[in-house]
């Protein structure tokens, strides 16, 4: 396997046999194995490098495991790096403050290989898909926004559409109305224009008998008085 694509691991121990037995083993596992001696140097290395997993003693001088534990959950940098504490350990009190610190999962010394390898694969994978799972979380999030965006956009333009067609109808309808007043107006000017000429004979004509009768009066002739009558 390419050292490039084998995984990290960060072995934090101030036992030199402890040291040189895990380191041996995961090498030949695959991994590419990091050491610290104590926790304050533990700390500094996670700064540099971000390993995939730290084995993490809890008996050390100095800072012990638990406070070095409670250091890296409390850094955005290092929080979500896998921890599994490794003790001699047999008390359940310490098991259960390890794990409240936010380790994943603790193995026993003397160390069983096996047992070892599987916990630290079981860890490896669970890491893998949960930082899967978040890009898939992320990705489902920018779709969303991209969706709620274009949602948003063909809401206005379906608004800007129906205005448009609303007032489409309106113009439509004053039209109608504007013909329907037009065409009143055409007919009552027909009318008008149809009985202008009688009506300018009649006025004529009254005018005459008007003229004949005041040249006449108070002795009209026989003839304006027919016309009177």
């Amino acid at each position: 396997m390419d050292n490039n694509n084998k995984p990290v691991l960060l072995i934090v121990d101030d036992n030199p046999t402890n040291i040189k037995v895990l380191f041996n083993f995961l090498k030949e596992s695959g991994f590419k194995v990091l050491v610290a001696k104590d926790g304050d140097s533990a700390l500094s290395k996670l700064q540099e490098v971000s390993p995939a997993l730290v084995l993490l003693d809890i008996m050390m001088p100095g800072i012990d495991g638990f406070e070095t534990c409670r250091r890296m959950k409390d850094d955005s940098k290092t929080q979500d790096i896998p921890v599994i504490f490794m003790t001699a350990l047999s008390d359940t009190v310490d098991k259960v403050k390890g794990l409240s610190l936010g380790a994943v999962d603790y193995i026993t010394k003397p160390f069983q290989q096996e047992e070892v390898l599987a916990r630290i694969n079981l860890h490896l994978q669970l890491r893998s898909l949960t930082l899967d799972l978040a890009q898939k979380n992320a990705q489902l999030e920018d779709f969303n926004s991209k969706l709620e965006r274009q949602v948003e956009e063909r809401t206005a333009e379906l608004k800007r559409t129906q205005s448009q067609l609303v007032l489409g109808e309106k113009m439509s309808a004053l039209g109608q109305l504007v013909a329907g007043v037009a065409h009143e107006i055409n007919n009552t000017v027909n009318f008008i224009y149809g009985n202008l000429s009688y009506a300018s004979e009649y006025t004529h004509g009254l005018l005459e008998l008007v003229k004949k009768y005041q040249e006449h009066n108070p002795n009209p002739s026989s003839d304006i008085e027919e016309l009177i009558e």
